[in-house]
């Protein structure tokens, strides 16, 4: 009996010490959040600034790319007969309001090799004006050959010829001012010689239907060109000529040039790289709204400075001596 009491009495204490030793339950505290952090950044590089690419310049040709070229070509006289010689009023308006070349040598005497050497390139030997005409047949490639494979036009317009492709000659017409008859890809080929080889009268019916060739050759007749007659009969051909071409070439609105020059001087004056006696030094005309105006240029040129200078024009392969380092090209009078 008192053993079971005992019992019950260490059970009771047992559960109030428990009881005791358990905290007193109180509402919990509330929880304290963390503030947020904003993320860091990232460092990385500044990248370098892009460069701004300018494009290159595009570099000016050193001769205008002409719509149309003109040559007209006088007879026999030396720069100081002509320059300054009341007889050649006109051509003297336009030597002074233009550009004069006052240093151009022609290539040798007598006619022909110079005429020749304006479309060639060389003298291919010719040393006369070849009477024996088969005697001075060249089979060699001329400034026609390159126009034309160039996609462009030439025509030759001859004083006096009495027809196309003609061979002979007549008392005012004469072949060696003609060198275009004397290339054979040109005169054996009968088509494109009659096409392009024919009378300055020619020349009125071409314009009236706005068909001038892009590479123009004009030759006055053995009077007119001042190898015969006075001086004023050559200023009044060309005077005629050019007021039949100014308005016709003006009114393409497209850049060309008319050169005015000489076949050869009375002397025998020279310079770089013709031989000690040349053809003597001639007056010679660049006219074109690209060239400059009261302008003379004094760089020592040569006939085939011409032919270097029109083949630059177009973008031609350099025939013969306009190949050579000492022709100078004409760059000077251009705007």
């Amino acid at each position: 009996m008192r053993l079971l009491k005992y019992l019950i009495l260490m059970t009771i204490s047992a559960s109030l010490l428990t009881s005791a030793c358990q905290p007193a339950l109180t509402e919990s505290a509330p929880t304290q959040s963390l503030p947020t952090l904003a993320p860091l950044p990232i460092l990385t590089e500044t990248p370098e600034p892009t460069p701004t690419i300018l494009p290159t310049p595009t570099p000016l040709p050193l001769v205008p790319n002409f719509s149309h070229i003109v040559i007209i070509i006088f007879e026999n006289k030396e720069f100081g007969t002509v320059i300054g010689n009341g007889d050649m009023a006109y051509f003297n308006l336009l030597a002074s309001s233009h550009t004069l070349l006052t240093q151009h040598y022609a290539t040798t005497h007598p006619s022909l090799p110079n005429y020749i050497s304006l479309i060639g390139g060389d003298t291919f030997g010719i040393t006369d004006n070849c009477a024996n005409f088969e005697s001075c047949f060249i089979n060699s490639p001329s400034l026609p050959d390159l126009i034309e494979a160039s996609g462009r036009t030439w025509k030759t317009y001859q004083d006096d010829m009495p027809e196309p492709c003609y061979e002979g000659e007549t008392s005012r017409y004469l072949r060696k001012h003609n060198p275009f008859i004397f290339f054979d890809p040109i005169r054996l080929d009968a088509e494109r010689c009659q096409r392009s080889i024919v009378p300055l009268t020619q020349m009125d019916a071409d314009i009236a239907a706005n068909d001038l060739a892009n590479f123009i050759f004009i030759t006055p007749d053995i009077c007119y060109s001042a190898h015969d007659c006075s001086l004023n009969l050559a200023d009044e051909f060309l005077k005629e000529q050019m007021d039949k071409l100014f308005p016709a070439l003006e009114s393409t609105a497209e850049p060309y040039l008319i050169i005015l020059t000489w076949d050869e001087g009375q002397g025998e004056h020279s310079c770089c790289g013709l031989p000690p006696s040349a053809g003597g030094r001639i007056a010679t005309v660049l006219i074109s709204p690209q060239a400059k105006e009261n302008f003379q240029d004094a760089t020592p040129y040569s006939h085939y400075s011409i032919l270097k200078t029109i083949s630059e024009a177009w973008g031609l392969p350099y025939l013969g001596h306009a190949a050579d380092l000492e022709t100078s090209l004409i760059t000077a009078p251009w705007r």
